[in-house]
C-alpha cells in the first residue's frame, strides 16, 4: 500500500502564501507523476498542477504565474507553493500520485487526505 500525508493548509489573507507538502510511503517501485487537486464547497474536484518524473509541470490556468510545484525524487515528497492567494482559491486541496508498486507493474492513483486553505478578503 501506498500512503500520501500532505501538511502546510490553514489561514491566510488574500495576497499572502502558503506552501503545502505531501510525502509518499509504502511500497513504492517507482512515481509517474505527484501532483495537486483542489475542490470547493459545492464544485467539482479541478485539477491545480502536476509534475512528471522528469520535472515536466503544468498549471491550471487560474494559478499560472501564482502556483509553483516542484518535486523532491529522493524524498517520494511533491511541493505547493502557493502565492498571491485570492479568497476564490479557498478548498480543500488534496494530493494525487501514479505510482508503480512493482517493477514493470501496473500503475495506480492514490490520494490524500485533504488539507484546507482557506484564504480571506
Amino acid at each position: 500500500q501506498v500512503q500520501l500525508v500532505e501538511s502546510g493548509g490553514g489561514l491566510v489573507q488574500a495576497g499572502g502564501s502558503l506552501r503545502l507538502s505531501c510525502a509518499a510511503s509504502g511500497s513504492i517501485f517507482s512515481i509517474k507523476a505527484m501532483g495537486w487537486y483542489r475542490q470547493a464547497p459545492g464544485k467539482q474536484r479541478e485539477l491545480v498542477a502536476r509534475v512528471i518524473s522528469d520535472g515536466s509541470a503544468i498549471y491550471a490556468d487560474s494559478v499560472k504565474g501564482r502556483f509553483t510545484i516542484f518535486r523532491d525524487n529522493a524524498k517520494n515528497t511533491v511541493y505547493l507553493q502557493l502565492s498571491s492567494l485570492k479568497p476564490e482559491d479557498t478548498a480543500v486541496y488534496y494530493c494525487n500520485a501514479v505510482v508503480s508498486t512493482v517493477v514493470r507493474g501496473p500503475q495506480y492513483a492514490y490520494w490524500g487526505q485533504g488539507t484546507q486553505v482557506t484564504v480571506s478578503s
